[in-house]
């Protein structure tokens, strides 16, 4: 009697123990999604940089490595990719940027990441760079999903003052502030904050859109001297605004050791585009006489310090060195250390997150991207077909495989086809040697083509396609130039 009733008990025990395990088992992750802005993609510690990136590197390291993802060649198109995982001509955001001129933003029907995250339970938080919209309180992040907010909503700011045209944009959930510090200090402080207060009870999703290294090259002193050795002053603080980001994502993980939330949290890291090579997409919007009076200020002709090695081109441009981005995914509890060469996109991160946090997209805005879990945890092939790295009116490119086309509608037009395998540095166009797979390519570019939505950009800005306003009728504007090729770089010692 007396082993029937323990035995009983002990039933009972492990039936009561079963929903508890099931419940830690089912438990939905942390997110934390780090975007560096106009990051060089030789320009980390682990990639062979110059730049002593130890808390990147390590990150890079224990996790797995993404070697061929892509963003879009500038700022909007490829933030609006990762808040929708639909391709941005979707919406009518593939061409350039938003300017603070303009009025539009990331049309309002679209349902974003953290919009999807909310309904799953989530708490919301950003720090830092939105450029989605900001002439309507409408598009703020705080109005498209975000809990709480607190940065900038236009595409740059100087540093110190967090200043743009004489104006302060820079706000925790729309009371606009000011501050003194270092931009980037300042998102790391409340990145930190928000995690400290976080019980590990309600799931939470922190996007840390850092502006660094985005010009203006700004950065505090202590920072640029470490690089005393780097001939070039530009490239010095270029080298110590990464150095201090590196800082700010290092003091993000120690939190999350610190609160014990570790384990249970994915972090994701990428830049937005490649690093700028141009004066001309070094900065936003602005005349010579701007910048030139801009502390960190850039000319449009002066040669911008990102390293984009091995790749050709850089920010703008729809070469590798543009749109291929240092890209990890650090989960150490669920995945264990990894290359991953698959082509994968943007668009790929919001179905993979919502797939792991149990949240869903809207049925009538299908997802471009795919959930790439398996890719990531146990290496298997892409689930996409074909990426399409983006498509304007005037130019496109997509990748299937190896095999990358570049399509120039502008007259007198021309089409590339590069294998990336072969040639990452995309120095040798063999269309003609391999017609059939050029005409693939050119058709799906064009199937997308015919799916897009009329550029934003473009009916704002009518009479130019050049990031400055150079005409489409300037025969010496080539809007796929985003740089020299890297060969033609003397890169420091």
């Amino acid at each position: 009697m007396r082993i029937s009733c323990v035995m009983a008990s002990l039933v009972g025990l492990s039936w009561a123990i079963s929903p508890a395990l099931a419940a830690e088992e089912a438990k939905k992750p942390n997110i934390v999604f780090i975007m560096a802005d106009d990051l060089g993609n030789a320009d980390l510690g682990y990639r062979g940089g110059q730049v002593s990136t130890p808390n990147i590197d390590k990150l890079a390291s224990e996790g797995v490595r993404l070697e061929s993802f892509y963003g879009e060649p500038v700022c909007t198109p490829s933030r609006a990719a990762l808040m929708t995982g639909r391709y941005p001509m979707r919406y009518g955001l593939q061409t350039l940027v938003i300017f603070p001129s303009h009025t539009y933003g990331l049309a309002l029907d679209e349902k974003t990441l953290p919009q999807a995250l909310k309904e799953a339970g989530y708490k919301t938080l950003m720090t830092g760079k939105w450029h989605l919209g900001h002439a309507d309180k409408k598009f703020w992040p705080q109005n498209r999903g975000f809990d709480y907010f607190y940065g900038n909503v236009v595409g740059e700011v100087n540093y110190f003052t967090r200043e743009r045209g004489g104006l302060i944009d820079w706000q925790r959930n729309g009371a606009f502030l000011k501050e003194e510090g270092y931009y980037t200090d300042l998102i790391g402080d409340d990145a930190v904050r928000l995690i400290d207060q976080q019980d590990g009870k309600q799931p939470f999703f922190l996007y840390f859109a850092s502006l660094a290294p985005h010009g203006p090259y700004q950065a505090p002193e202590s920072a640029i001297e470490k690089y005393k050795d780097t001939p070039d002053k530009l490239r010095r603080t270029y080298m110590g605004m990464i150095s201090e980001l590196d800082v700010q994502i290092g003091r993000i993980v120690a939190e999350l050791d610190k609160k014990g939330l570790r384990d249970n949290t994915i972090i994701l890291f990428s830049s937005d585009n490649g690093g700028a090579t141009s004066g001309l997409f070094a900065q936003g919007a602005k005349s010579n006489e701007e910048r030139e009076h801009d502390e960190g200020g850039i000319e449009q002709g002066q040669k911008a310090p990102a390293i984009n090695a091995p790749f050709s081109g850089g920010k703008g441009s729809l070469k590798e060195g543009g749109v291929r981005v240092p890209a990890f995914v650090n989960w150490p509890a669920k995945l264990k250390p990894r290359i991953v060469n698959e082509p994968l996109h943007m668009v790929d991160v919001m179905p993979t997150l919502l797939a792991l946090a149990g949240g869903t997209g809207s049925p009538d805005h299908p997802f471009d991207g795919r959930d790439t879990w398996k890719t990531l945890a146990e290496g298997a092939p892409s689930p996409t077909d074909d990426v399409l790295i983006n498509v304007e009116a005037f130019r496109g490119a997509i990748r299937k495989g190896d095999w990358k086309l570049i399509k120039i509608a502008l007259l007198p037009g021309k089409t590339e086809l590069y294998n990336l395998a072969k040639d990452p540095g995309e120095t040798t166009n063999v269309a003609a040697e391999n017609p059939d797979i050029a005409r693939d390519l050119e058709a799906r570019l064009l199937r997308y083509a015919g799916e897009q939505k009329p550029s934003l950009w473009i009916k704002a800005q009518p009479a130019f396609v050049g990031a400055q306003g150079k005409t489409v009728m300037d025969p010496d504007f080539d809007i796929d130039d985003g740089g020299l090729p890297q060969e033609k770089i003397a890169i420091p010692n």
